[in-house]
Formats: structure tokens, C-alpha cells, sequence
């Protein structure tokens, strides 16, 4: 096997919204109320919803941008690929990239759809996130099938609209939902909460993976001001330890036998040493803790039920028989700064050096196609869907770097490290704001 011979699954990309988003999936009444992009005299793009201005159009959406680059983020469409929100050029950027299929998260509307969360006219937010449901799954995944897995965002102020969603969003074929890494944060119950139980319920029923994205909730994580911005972009994915833990324990895996869980954009290095140690805690303290796994360990109901996620991850995929290699999973972050585009193959292929190829194969692709439900050898040979077959297909995709892709920040002086207060003054100074 070689690089070329990959079948590449990602978990984990972001779709950039397109402006006509909402135009096929509402009635005249609502489209006048739905969010809307507008072209600023200073040349940015902004979402309008509901009297609220969302400057996060393109937030990271930094790919095809030179790496010195990448401290700011896109402010209009013109600054981005068109890989970043024109579906048809997504996927020639996926067969440049030698990727087969792709699970998108939401960008404007939030990593789980915050957005619609705090709208106070929840009749409205219900309508709109609905709406957006029904775009990603019938135009942005039905526009190539068996080549984007659809997400679905749930109404995340109302569990049992949360299990209707998640049915009849599962009869369009989406068995993936987004969820908060921590709902207290956003002004919610719990995950030890019986509050959650109809949406739990009805994920396990149908088969639907909760999908968590790291900052999809408490957002970044900054020790301090002073503190370099290479602290935050460390800790960022490893913080995932803390939904893994609060879930980990919870009755939510015990009481749900059958529910799914993916850690997405975590990664997996950290992950052997979190189950070492939740083990050890419950040998030495289940006596007065009166924790009860059924007489498993914590690592073994784990490996039941949640999919690990890696982008590049050389220490986690050495020791994935920790991790169980039926629940570990690809990802190549497009459009994003972590993103391996253009040459995931080769970057992902270094990483899986003696890794045995059955464990290959169950690593790119095929736990992804079950855990999702997801078949993509339904609409193309298998020989048409390695790494080498699809750059085949799109040999004029433009690969070079673009210096700001239309756009000119502000610049820091080069003399010192880029401190968390830097980012968020560019941010601010770019936007009027600092996007959530």
C-alpha cells in the first residue's frame, strides 16, 4: 500500500456558508426574516439576522493561504477559496486533496448552532435552523452523492424538538448530529441532567452520532493576555478531556447502551493516558464513589461508545490499541488553519508507517462509513475512490498559496511572540468585534 492507494473519509471539515443559503427552504413569510449576507462599503461580508450583525462569515477559513499568514481571518468570500462555500468547488478541492467524503460543520450559525440558541423568538430560530438542516443535507450533501455526510444542528433550547429533529433528519439520511462541549457554559442543564434524555433517547434510536467539536461552547482557551497564542492553539483540542471526563462518568453511556459519541477535532494522543487514569480512579475509589460499570472498566464502555478523531497524530496512532482501532478516525480540518490540504495522503501516510493495512482501512474510511451509516461505494467503485483516483479527476485545481486571497490586515512588528491579547486587538480592530 502507498499513499496513493488511501480511501480518505474526513470527519471533521467546515462548510463556509453561501449567501443564498435560505432561498429553497422557506415560504415567502420566513425568507424575508431569514439571515442574510450583506456587502459592507469596506469591502467585508457580514450575516444579518434578526437585528444582529454576525461578523464571522469565513472565521479560519484560512486554507490555500501562506502559513505567515494565517493570523487573520477572511472577511469577505473574496478573501477565501471558493472551496469554502461553492459546493462544486469543495469537492474539486477534495479530489486535488485525494479525499473522498467529508462531514461539514456549521460556521456562521455556530459550532452547534449558538446562534439560533439565543434568538428569544424561539418560533423563528426553530424555522430557520430547520431551514438550514434541509440545505445541508438537499443541496450542500445531495449535490454529489456519496461524496459529503450530512450534519444536522439541533434546537438545543428544547430536548424533544431535539428528538423530532433528529428523526426526521435521519429519514433524509443524516445520522450525524453537533453538540456542546459544555452546555452549562452556554446557559444550559447539564449532561447528568434527565433533561437531555429525550434527545439521547432518540439518538440512540436512530443511530445518529453526537458529534462535539472542540470550542463548541466554552470557545477558546486563554491562560492569560500575556500568555503567547501558541498556548491557546495547544490546549485548544486537548481541553476535550474535560467534556470526555464529565461524559465518561455521567449515566448517560450506562443508561443509553446504544448511544454514539465522536470527540471531533480532539485529537488522540492524550487519550490513552485519560483511560489509564479514569481506570485507576475507578478501581481505587468506585467503593465510596459508587460508580458501577456493569463489572466493565471505564475504557471498556468507552471504546463502546465514542469515536476519537485525529488530524495529525503520529504518538496517538502508536498507541491506538489503547483506543480501540475499531473507534478511531480521519480528519483534514478544510478550510482551517490545522488543515493537512493539499497533501493529507502523504502527511497522513508518514504517520500510519506500520500500522497493519486491515487497521488502515478501519482508520481513513471504514469506521467513518459506520459509525455515519454512510456508504459511499454505493455511487462509485472502490477503485475510483483512492487518493491517486481522484487527483485524477481534478488535475487543474490550482494549488498555490495566495497571499491574503484579496485581503490586507494589520501586521504585528515580528519583534516579539504573538500574545493572546495581539489576536483578539486584530481581531477586533479587523471586525469592530471579536467573532464568538
Amino acid at each position: 500500500m502507498r499513499a496513493d492507494d488511501l480511501i480518505l473519509v474526513s470527519v471533521d471539515d467546515h462548510v463556509v456558508e453561501p449567501p443564498n443559503l435560505f432561498e429553497q427552504h422557506l415560504t415567502p413569510e420566513w425568507k424575508a426574516k431569514a439571515p442574510r449576507v450583506a456587502h459592507k462599503k469596506d469591502g467585508s461580508d457580514v450575516w444579518l439576522f434578526n437585528g444582529e450583525q454576525i461578523v464571522n462569515v469565513g472565521l479560519n477559513a484560512v486554507v490555500g493561504r501562506p502559513p505567515e499568514e494565517y493570523g487573520m481571518e477572511p472577511t469577505s468570500f473574496e478573501q477565501m477559496r471558493a472551496g469554502c462555500w461553492n459546493v462544486h468547488e469543495r469537492i474539486r478541492d477534495m479530489n486535488a486533496n485525494g479525499v473522498l467524503a467529508s462531514l461539514c460543520f456549521p460556521s456562521f450559525p455556530g459550532l452547534c448552532g449558538g446562534l439560533f440558541l439565543k434568538q428569544a423568538d424561539k418560533n423563528l430560530a426553530h424555522t430557520m435552523l430547520r431551514a438550514y438542516n434541509d440545505w445541508h443535507a438537499d443541496e450542500w450533501c445531495a449535490a454529489y452523492p456519496g461524496r459529503l455526510i450530512p450534519l444536522s444542528l439541533p434546537p438545543l433550547w428544547d430536548p424533544k424538538l431535539m428528538a423530532d429533529e433528529i428523526r426526521r433528519m435521519a429519514k433524509k439520511g443524516c445520522h450525524a448530529v453537533t453538540f456542546t462541549e459544555s452546555p452549562t457554559e452556554l446557559g444550559l442543564p447539564s449532561l447528568h441532567d434527565p433533561h437531555w434524555d429525550p434527545f439521547w433517547k432518540a439518538c440512540s434510536d436512530e443511530g445518529t452520532v453526537i458529534c462535539v467539536h472542540i470550542g463548541s461552547g466554552s470557545g477558546m482557551k486563554f491562560t492569560s493576555m500575556e500568555a503567547p497564542v501558541d498556548v491557546m492553539i495547544t490546549v485548544t483540542p486537548i481541553y476535550s478531556v474535560t467534556f470526555a471526563a464529565d461524559l465518561l462518568w455521567s449515566r448517560v453511556l450506562k443508561q443509553f447502551p446504544k448511544i454514539k459519541f465522536a470527540l471531533s477535532e480532539g485529537g488522540i494522543g492524550w487519550i490513552p493516558y485519560f483511560l489509564e487514569r479514569a481506570d485507576y480512579v475507578h478501581q481505587h475509589h468506585h467503593a465510596w464513589t459508587h460508580q458501577d460499570f456493569g463489572g466493565k472498566l471505564p475504557s471498556e464502555v468507552w471504546r463502546e461508545h465514542i469515536l476519537t478523531c485525529f488530524i495529525d497524530d503520529a504518538v496517538g496512532v502508536q498507541n491506538r490499541t489503547a483506543l480501540g482501532a475499531d473507534m478511531v478516525s480521519w480528519e483534514c480540518d478544510y478550510p482551517h488553519s490545522d488543515t493537512t490540504w493539499p497533501e493529507s495522503p502523504e502527511k497522513l501516510w508518514r504517520t500510519l508507517q506500520g500500522v497493519p493495512g486491515g487497521e488502515v482501512h478501519k482508520i481513513t474510511h471504514e469506521n467513518a462509513r459506520r459509525a455515519f451509516q454512510f456508504d459511499p461505494f454505493k455511487h462509485r467503485a472502490r477503485a475510483k475512490c483512492t487518493a491517486a483516483a481522484l487527483r485524477a479527476e481534478s488535475p487543474d485545481v490550482d494549488l498555490s498559496t495566495r497571499s491574503q486571497l484579496g485581503g490586507k490586515p494589520p501586521a504585528l512588528d515580528g519583534t516579539r511572540p504573538v500574545t493572546t491579547q495581539d489576536v483578539l486587538s486584530q481581531l477586533a480592530s479587523v471586525y469592530g468585534t471579536v467573532p464568538e
